[in-house]
C-alpha cells in the first residue's frame, strides 16, 4: 500500500504545473542551444570556404612569384625587369613616348556642359 502511495505522490509531482513548466523551460533551452549551434556550424563552414579560397589564391600568387624569382636569376630576366621599371632601351632601339593632350579633354567636357542652346548658338556663328 505504501508503494502505491509513493507512486501516487511521484505521479502528482510529475503532473504538477510547476514541474511541467520547469520541464518546458529545459526543453526550450535545449532547442535554443541546438539552433545556436547549427548557426555557428553554418558560419564556420562559410568561413572555411572563404579561407580555402584565400589559400588557393595565395598558392597561385606563390607560384607566380617563384616563377618571377627564377626568371630574375637569368640575365635576360634582369634586363627585362630593368627595362620595364626604368623605361630603358638597348643601343640601336628607339622608344616612342605617347603623351595625352589634356586640353582636348577639357574642351570636350566644356562643350558637353554648355548645353543645347550654346550648341545652336555656336552652329550659327
Amino acid at each position: 500500500m505504501k508503494s502505491f502511495q509513493k507512486s501516487g505522490r511521484l505521479k502528482y509531482v510529475m503532473q504538477s504545473k510547476l514541474f511541467l513548466i520547469f520541464l518546458g523551460i529545459i526543453i526550450l533551452t535545449f532547442f535554443f542551444n541546438i539552433f545556436s549551434f547549427m548557426n555557428k556550424m553554418g558560419e564556420t563552414s562559410r568561413n572555411k570556404e572563404t579561407i580555402e579560397d584565400k589559400v588557393t589564391e595565395l598558392e597561385k600568387s606563390k607560384e607566380k612569384l617563384n616563377s618571377e624569382i627564377i626568371k630574375l636569376k637569368t640575365e635576360k630576366g634582369i634586363e627585362e625587369n630593368i627595362r620595364e621599371k626604368f623605361g630603358l632601351a638597348k643601343e640601336g632601339e628607339e622608344m616612342i613616348v605617347i603623351i595625352e593632350d589634356k586640353n582636348s579633354e577639357e574642351a570636350e567636357k566644356k562643350m558637353d556642359s554648355e548645353g543645347f542652346f550654346s550648341f545652336l548658338k555656336n552652329w550659327f556663328k
